[in-house]
Parts: structure tokens; sequence; C-alpha cells
């Protein structure tokens, strides 16, 4: 069993694309969640739409890169107030129904073979990401060292999505400092209260869900950009490892989402790698190596029940803030 390969893929995963895409995912829904108490369960909704955004608007609607952006946001925005303006003034579990509902809906619309030609259908959409590859200024083939290597439009994907996660995070942290931040807080423990002191608190609600809902669509867009755009990347399965990176981290923490996104990730790997050399090397041989993918989930799930119950806060959570337990 290669050890040395085996730890060098998790780094690579763990700070690879796809792990930008959970964080960026995980720290919308920390506003949504860990500050403002709004049960999100459709944070893939909001990644799908930027994402379908910014394909339909390069590859229908011809616009440039920039543009396409635009679209995507503004997408995001029409999806939160679609989804809120029903919902935000009733009971949190209200909001959870129509947002889990509205993403599968979603994610079925546009894999719609009537549709194919604006969404791709099942198929999904590439061949929109020209401008961006024309802003990368790396010329080799990878970049790295040793094992950790990564391709040049990985690298560059890469370099784009943690300036983003560290943009969006101080963001966060700014608006969280600031008396807003104070009152969606207030709101999370007892909005009653916050009420009673003259605050709109559906106001409050709005404006969190639209702006944890536009990061979620910047995870959209670094997914679309890292690879094609596939339907079935969006499904109820990503929201629900977005919550698990969230309370890995530790929720209502500014680097709870960028802990939990790096651990996540490299859990995976690891499981994934370890289960894969015992198997080869037939150390295990109750399993074989088809087996390995769904195993290492069920290892990772038994990993975060026992951290939920005996730090249900996360790694970086505080119990006196906020824990979400499972005793």
């Amino acid at each position: 069993m290669d050890i040395v390969s085996i730890l060098s893929n998790a780094v690579t995963q763990a700070v690879g694309p796809l792990a930008i895409v959970y964080c960026l995912a995980a720290i919308g829904l920390n506003l949504h969640f860990g500050y403002t108490g709004l049960l999100n369960f459709g944070q893939a909704g909001f990644a799908a739409i930027g994402a379908y955004g910014l394909g339909i608007a390069v590859k229908t609607l011809g616009l440039n890169l920039w543009l396409s952006l635009l679209v995507g946001i503004a997408a995001a925005v029409v999806l939160a107030l679609l989804l809120g303006i029903p919902t935000l003034r009733l009971r949190a579990d209200y909001l959870s129904i129509a947002t889990i509902a509205a993403a599968e809906i979603l994610r079925l619309v546009v894999r719609n073979s009537e549709l194919s030609k604006v969404t791709g259908g099942s198929n999904g959409l590439n061949g929109y990401g020209r401008d961006f590859d024309k802003l990368n200024p790396f010329n080799n083939a990878t970049y790295g060292f040793g094992q950790i290597t990564f391709s040049r439009a990985d690298f560059f994907i890469m370099i784009v999505g943690w300036i983003v996660v560290a943009i969006f995070s101080l963001l966060i942290w700014a608006l969280i400092r600031s008396p807003w931040g104070r009152t969606l807080k207030g709101i999370r423990e007892d909005e009653d209260a916050v009420r009673a002191l003259g605050k709109n608190v559906y106001a409050f609600k709005m404006q969190s869900l639209i702006i944890g809902g536009v990061i979620g669509a910047f995870a959209g867009f670094i997914f679309a950009l890292a690879t094609s755009i596939q339907p079935d990347n969006y499904g109820t399965e990503l929201t629900f490892f977005v919550y698990t990176v969230l309370l890995l981290g530790g929720a209502a923490r500014i680097f709870g989402p960028i802990l939990g996104a790096i651990i996540f990730w490299a859990a995976l790997s690891l499981t994934d790698g370890i289960l894969r050399g015992l198997v080869d090397e037939k150390i295990i041989t109750f399993l074989s190596t088809s087996q390995v993918g769904q195993v290492r989930y069920v290892l990772v799930g038994v990993a975060l029940m026992l951290l939920m119950i005996f730090r249900p806060q996360g790694i970086l959570g505080d119990k006196r803030e906020i824990a979400i337990t499972a005793r």
C-alpha cells in the first residue's frame, strides 16, 4: 500500500476545486442556518441556478463571462425571493420544505429533454468557459510539488476559488460584527423578542436568504468552471454534504466552513485510498474495489455521528452559542 500516494491524494482533494465548491456553499448556508436559524435544505438549488445561469447566458444568449456571472447572481436573487416571500413569515419548517422541493424541481426541469437546446438536458452544458480560460496566466501543464500536482486549469481555478472564499469569509465576518449581524443572531435565538424591539424580522430573514443564496451561486460558478455542468451534480446529496461540512467545522463560525470542507474531502480521500489499498493487499477480503466508494461514506458518516454525540458544536463551534445535539 502506497501511503505517500494516499496522503498526497488526500491533500490534493482537501484544497482542490471540489473542496472550494463545498466551502462556498457552506459559507452561504452558515449565514442561513448558523447565524439566522433558517432551515435551508436547498442550497444545491442556489448552486445549480448559478451554474446554469452562467452556462445558459454564455451558450444561448452569447454574453461574455462577466455579464453571465451577473445573470447567475440575478437568478439566485430571484430564486431567494420566490422561496422567501411565501415562507419566511411562517414557521421554519415551511422554508425547509420549500427549499428542498425547489432544488429538486429545478434539477428535474433543467434535465428535461424538451429543454435540451437551452439546458443540455441530462447531458448538461459545456464549452462556456473560454473567456475564463483566456484569463489563465499559467503556462505549465502541471503545478505543485512531489506527488501533489494540479493541472494548469485546476490550479487557476484553485487560486481564483480560494480568493473568492477569502473575500466572502471577510464579508461575513464584517456583516456579523455589525448591528445587522447581531440582529440576525437575535432572530436565531428568539425572533419574537427581536420583533418586540421594533425590528422587521421578515426583512432581515429575506436579506440573509438572498446573500447566502448568492454565495451558493458562486459555489455553482466554481463548480461549472472546474467541470462541465451536469444536472445530477446538484441533487439533494449536495445540500446534505454541505450541511456535513458546516456541522463538522462548526456552525456560526467564520472558519467553520473552510475547516469542514478541508477535513471532509481529506477524510473521504483517505478512507477511499486506505480501503482500496487494504483490498488490493488482500487484508480485507469481504469487500471489492467497487464497494469501497459506498463504504467510505458509511465510515465518514459514523465519524460525523460520533462528533455530533461528543462535540455537537463541531470542531470550532461554541456550545454556548449554538449546539446541534444528537443526544
